[in-house]
């Protein structure tokens, strides 16, 4: 079904934004007044990096009139593979103010308000606030599951994108547009256990995907706040890049849902690292008071050199990470199979386990696992590989 336009029209368009959106006018489901309220338009994107990139870039050449993107990072060499929003010269920029210099480029009409902060629960309210639309771009559950609430709390319809490797998906959360809409409690009521989802940036992504979820989340964003279509509202749009394949899946709202249901038991905003664990528990108690930085581990590793102190320097990563960068030393013996137990066949039992990853969270994972097998003394390397890169060895590539 459709659904009115979340914002009335612009008083005019000026000749030369006639002229410029000129292919949006001769379309009769946008023509002038569509045009009109898109230049009326105040949509917020979470986020300039892989979905933020294009969604910014259509949303600014097709007339938004506002355009607020919260983001607080920098641009990094590794980001440009994806987030086309960014070039050489912007590495070491901010990345909000990367991109509104590419909006200047694109559409000179449009305004950009650059919400340069981590979003969290003292901020994302106040930055909310005023925006008739927000485009979620973010990588992680935490900060998604409070965009989620804070939006419902605020009643502004948001459009979720989400990307992993070849994989894509994509929604309209809106449940103050209509009563029997979910949100994103209702898709997802729980975040998947600590270290079961890798992020993008340690599984990766393929560049191109966050091109074709960025385009539909735009295309979302037009058809809600022109009144046109039928946006994705109770459906999951899933896209598998590698066999080109696109499925709609119906999502109906939860009666049991925390937030939006009958009984809710979220009213307000909530600890949301704490809800989605950015480690398990066992993982965090496993490293807890065994977790060492990456200087010491350079000490230890001249020790062994020395023959002074003999350890097994466990890499936990894939093989294609292996490839890119490694701690010298190391032996690969990839995280599955510490969860299908036959990585501990190939520990010896005489010596200490160090292990790693690329910032400490599956090392930490495994490290349970290990302790758990009876290496009392095993302990990981906080920071993992990014940590060594960055400290100890700026030689090898970053990733």
């Amino acid at each position: 079904m459709s659904y009115p336009a979340l914002v009335e029209p612009a008083d005019e368009l000026s000749i030369d934004e006639v002229r410029r959106y000129s292919r949006h006018l001769i379309i009769p489901d946008v023509g002038m007044t569509g045009q009109k309220r898109l230049k009326n338009a105040k949509v917020l994107v979470i986020g300039a990096g892989g979905l933020g990139s294009p969604a910014l870039l259509y949303l600014a050449a097709a007339g938004v009139g506002t355009l607020g993107i919260a983001e607080f990072d920098e641009v990094d060499e590794s980001n440009l593979q994806r987030q086309v929003i960014h070039g050489v010269s912007d590495i070491g920029k901010a990345k909000g103010l990367s991109a509104k210099e590419s909006i200047a480029e694109i559409n000179p009409y449009v305004n950009v308000v650059l919400h340069e902060e981590r979003l969290d629960n003292d901020n994302v309210m106040s930055v909310f606030e005023g925006y008739d639309l927000i485009v979620d771009g973010t990588d992680n559950f935490a900060t998604r599951y409070m965009v989620n609430d804070a939006a419902y709390f605020l009643g502004i319809p948001y459009v979720w994108g989400s990307i992993y490797r070849f994989d894509g998906q994509a929604s309209v959360f809106a449940p103050t547009l209509t009563d029997d809409a979910p949100c994103y409690r209702c898709l997802y009521p729980e975040p998947p256990p600590p270290g079961m989802v890798p992020s993008c940036a340690e599984g990766g992504v393929l560049g191109v995907l966050c091109a074709s979820i960025g385009s539909i989340q735009v295309n979302e964003a037009i058809k809600l706040l022109t009144g046109i279509g039928e946006p994705l509202v109770g459906k999951l749009m899933i896209y598998d890049a590698l066999e080109m394949e696109y499925r709609k899946l119906k999502v109906r709202k939860d009666p049991n849902c925390a937030l939006c249901g009958d009984h809710p038991t979220v009213t307000g905003l909530i600890d949301y690292d704490a809800f989605c664990g950015a480690l398990s528990n066992e993982a965090a108690e496993a490293a807890a008071g065994a977790t060492i930085s990456v200087t010491q581990l350079e000490h230890m590793l001249k020790e062994r050199e020395e023959g002074t102190r003999d350890f097994v320097l466990v890499d936990v990563r894939e093989p294609n990470e292996y490839e890119i960068n490694k701690i010298p030393g190391s032996v690969l013996i990839p995280k599955g199979d510490f969860l299908n137990g036959s990585a501990l066949e190939k520990l010896p039992a005489d010596k200490q386990i160090v292990m790693h990853c690329k910032s400490g969270v599956r090392s930490a994972e495994t490290l349970a696992i290990v302790k758990g097998a009876g290496y009392a003394d095993a302990v990981h390397v906080g920071g993992g590989v990014v940590a060594w890169v960055n400290q100890i060895d700026p030689s090898q590539p970053s990733y």
